[in-house]
């Protein structure tokens, strides 16, 4: 037992110098300036630099906000407000964060050809990626992120930052189209087909390089097959994008199958989707010891299956509009494409014209004894042609009650 007292003694001994030697390290300022002067401005730049290093941000911001007051011609201001900005960033939390990307904006605004916009608007990215959350939970974290990596990669696309925000726009439209795909296949497998079928189509079109864009194809052209003939050709489409475009995908034998029940041409597949399906599955990251134990506890999502490679989507999804809606006919053939609201101009129909509700109904015909008289039988309404519409919620089927059976007689002896 002593021998275990000290052991643990130890080892918490150790653990405290670690910290303490992590908490006395200093973390390098990314745009120092290596100008050698003595200038007033250049030394309070310098200080405030240290202070950002040993984590003294408080400090460092009066001393920055100094320089920009007392010497407001220096050519140091755009690094004074740039690192104000890097002190917020490095000081983080909620508060913190969303101070950082105040100033982060006001720094593209007033230097907007400086090398440091680009690295500004790569941290903006940054404060919104690590503040993602889950696929099943909140997602305004992730849409916020998507746009301001996408706003890198357009207003910067030749700088050094852009491949790994491409990355980054990545490992976040994967977190995005997870969520989808959950919501997609609950309502799957909930049998509410038509939603199934509206998630997975936009998911499968918008992002096509998430790494199980092949199982939501799959599970897009079963939704399709269930709603009836009017979807087949939809639902063939998806089974051939499955041989196409994810050769070495799992599915792939199914999806062909499916294609020969249904008499339809299996496509051939693309090498240049199974060159880069090969690539993601060599390059994919492995999990860690640490992350495969505590991966649960941690609050961001999980990344490491997302794409190493492709373009990825730049434009912002837009939902479609569900098959289940009835699609309004066209006015050339009948239908009506908009309502329109004009005043009368003439009103003496309403004025002249009899109420129609004052009108008595025709008396039916009689022959001339006084019974009714014969009318040709009504002729039936033709058949649609079209099926039905289908619903994400069917009617509950009512069971025929059984009724009863009559007492057997007695048998008489």
């Amino acid at each position: 037992m002593r021998h275990f007292a000290l052991l643990r003694q130890s080892l918490l001994l150790v653990c405290v110098c670690l910290a303490l030697l992590s908490g006395c390290r200093k973390k390098k300022y990314e745009n120092p300036i290596t100008k050698d002067t003595q200038q007033p401005d250049k030394v309070l730049f310098d200080k405030s630099v240290a202070d950002i290093e040993r984590g003294r941000y408080e400090v460092a911001r009066l001393t920055l906000q100094t320089l920009i007051n007392t010497y407001d011609t220096s050519e140091y201001l755009a690094k004074a407000k740039l690192a104000i900005a890097d002190s917020w960033f490095r000081e983080g939390g909620s508060n913190g964060l969303a101070q950082a990307e105040a100033e982060y904006k006001d720094f593209i605004l007033f230097y907007p050809t400086m090398e440091e916009s680009a690295e500004s608007q790569e941290k903006i990215c940054m404060i919104h990626y690590k503040q993602m959350e889950k696929p099943d939970r909140d997602s305004n974290q992730a849409q916020r992120a998507e746009e301001e990596c996408r706003t890198v990669l357009n207003q910067f696309p030749n700088s050094k930052f852009a491949p790994r925000v491409a990355q980054l726009l990545r490992n976040i439209q994967e977190a995005i189209a997870e969520g989808e795909f959950r919501v997609g296949a609950f309502y799957h497998k909930k049998g509410s087909f038509p939603a199934a079928a509206n998630r997975l189509q936009t998911l499968t079109d918008h992002y096509p390089i998430y790494s199980q864009a092949d199982e939501a194809l799959f599970q897009l052209g079963d939704s399709y097959s269930k709603m009836g003939n009017r979807f087949r050709e939809r639902a063939g489409q998806a089974y051939s994008r499955i041989v196409k475009e994810y050769p070495l995908s799992a599915r792939v034998d199914e999806a062909k199958q499916m294609l020969k029940q249904m008499e339809m041409p299996v496509p051939e597949a693309d090498p240049a989707a199974a060159a880069r399906m090969k690539y993601e599955l060599e390059n994919r990251t492995k999990a860690s010891m640490l992350n495969k134990s505590l991966g649960f506890m941690s609050r961001g999502p999980d990344t490491r299956l997302a794409a190493k490679s492709g373009t990825p989507a730049m434009t912002p999804m837009r939902p479609a509009i569900p098959v289940s809606v009835p699609v309004v006919a066209p006015a050339a053939v009948g239908g009506t494409t908009d309502v329109t609201v004009q005043q009368v101009g003439n009103s003496s129909a309403l004025d002249n014209n009899p109420d129609a509700r004052q009108i008595q109904p025709a008396a039916p015909a009689t022959n001339p004894d006084g019974t009714p008289a014969a009318t040709a039988p009504a002729t039936p309404a033709p058949p649609v042609a079209n099926e039905p519409l289908p619903a994400n919620r069917q009617a509950p089927v009512t069971k025929k009650k059984k009724t009863p059976k009559p007492p057997k007689a007695p048998k008489q002896k």
